[in-house]
């Protein structure tokens, strides 16, 4: 079989894996929100890519985001469907661009646009769809998008808790890892769920590794990001670089942060 043949037939399953993903969307009950706040990013020089995740959900951070090594990476959010993960990694190996990954899963769902996505590819093309129609309860949500990451959230205390995420990815110096937790410390700051802290996590994946080269998550908690940023402070790996914030002794990052405060439907 030609190259060209074969793309071709890796292009017919990934489609076809996609329209599966779509139909059991549609199977999903409603009541499976993940009202979240995350960051996705790509290092194409060090070839890492990761997110990182926190919400009132348990063990959100093994729900939502998706990394792989060489391809990039998707968060599924909101009314997520964690069996798009896979599929639209896939994908994206195959060589669909992020837009086209997110118009394929869309397509035939007829719960689009309660769903929030997120895709990155190893480029650093980014792709973002937002829950148009999120009930009050879910609001505010929005996301934005910058050289190698993009930063994505709903159920929020405000605008500010994405702008926060986005500068803190860009002025941290250090490491893949140690600039996702200083962008999910920002969020947290900033006010995070406004429904409160219970779950957070980061993934990161590595060329030449296989699975995930680095994770931590805190699956339940009063002060979730805290205590994540407390855990990446004390343990040793290679994924983590220069950030103070990722040091001992540990300092709370945040203890003037806004109290959750929902809004009145």
């Amino acid at each position: 079989m030609s190259s060209r043949h074969l793309f071709i037939a890796l292009g017919v399953l990934v489609v076809s894996r996609l329209g599966l993903a779509a139909a059991v969307a549609e199977e999903r009950p409603r009541e499976e929100i993940t009202a979240t706040f995350s960051i996705l990013a790509v290092d194409p020089e060090t070839g890492a890519v990761g997110m990182a995740v926190a919400s009132k959900y348990p063990a959100v951070g093994k729900v939502v985001g998706y990394v792989r090594a060489g391809v990039g990476g998707i968060c599924t959010q909101h009314y997520h469907v964690p069996a798009w993960g896979e599929p639209a990694l896939d994908a994206l190996a195959a060589g669909a661009p992020p837009e086209q990954v997110i118009a394929d899963l869309l397509r035939d769902d007829p719960g689009r646009e309660m769903r929030q996505l997120a895709v990155i590819d190893m480029s650093g093309r980014a792709a973002v769809h937002n829950p148009t129609t999120a009930p009050p309860a879910s609001r505010y949500w929005g996301a934005m998008t910058g050289r190698y990451y993009c930063c994505q959230g709903n159920t929020l205390q405000g605008r500010e808790v994405i702008t926060e995420m986005a500068r803190a990815y860009e002025e941290t110096k250090g490491s893949l890892a140690d600039r996702l937790m200083a962008a999910l410390v920002a969020g947290d700051c900033a006010g995070g769920d406004h429904r409160g802290r219970l779950a957070a996590g980061i993934r990161v994946a590595k060329e030449n590794v296989d699975g995930h080269w680095f994770e931590l998550y805190v699956d339940q908690s009063d002060d979730a990001v805290r205590e994540l940023a407390e855990r990446y402070a004390e343990v040793e790996h290679e994924a983590k670089g220069d950030w103070p914030g990722g040091k001992l002794p540990f300092v709370s990052p945040c203890p003037d942060r806004p109290v959750s405060t929902p809004p009145v439907e």
